[in-house]
């Protein structure tokens, strides 16, 4: 790939990561287990705690992510290898822990990319703040899925060819 379409990417990717991010830390920074228990009618608190730990983990590694794009743009020479492992790196973490996280609290719908519904589904009934705000994150999170898709499986068979 040429520098200008990885630099793109990188750049968007560091855009989306910073929405994503503070996003979450917002909605982290507030939230309680006793408000999302206030919000149903059928609290799960286990659930909900699971949840939250979910959404740290996500956010843990989206600031990673971030904070590597940013070293990358702001280097004085535009390093193509170190952009792509760190695209990479964010494919593999940050995007597929949003989509098929860790301990499974939610998951992705694969038919719902065909009806303009989102995708994310969860195992139990969420208070409404819980399901906006994830709402929110899906689109910046699919956008940087579709465009770093090369990085699923292309960039890992284009590597072990090179060796």
């Amino acid at each position: 790939m040429g520098n200008s379409l990885v630099k793109g990417q990188i750049t968007l990717a560091n855009e989306m990561l910073a929405k994503i991010s503070t996003t979450v830390s917002e909605y982290l920074n507030e939230v309680t287990i006793s408000n999302l228990n206030a919000e149903k009618q059928e609290p799960k608190e286990g659930y909900y705690r699971e949840l939250l730990a979910s959404l740290r983990r996500v956010n843990v590694f989206c600031d990673e992510g971030k904070s590597s794009c940013e070293i990358i743009l702001n280097s004085n020479t535009f390093r193509k290898v170190a952009a792509e492992k760190t695209l990479f790196w964010i494919y593999h973490n940050c995007v597929e822990e949003f989509f098929n996280p860790r301990i499974e609290n939610w998951y992705e719908d694969s038919r719902a990319a065909y009806t303009g519904r989102n995708a994310i589904k969860f195992a139990y009934s969420v208070p409404t703040s819980l399901k906006e705000m994830v709402s929110s994150i899906e689109g910046p999170f699919q956008l940087i899925r579709e465009e770093l898709e090369y990085y699923e499986t292309d960039y890992q068979t284009k590597m072990i060819q090179t060796k």
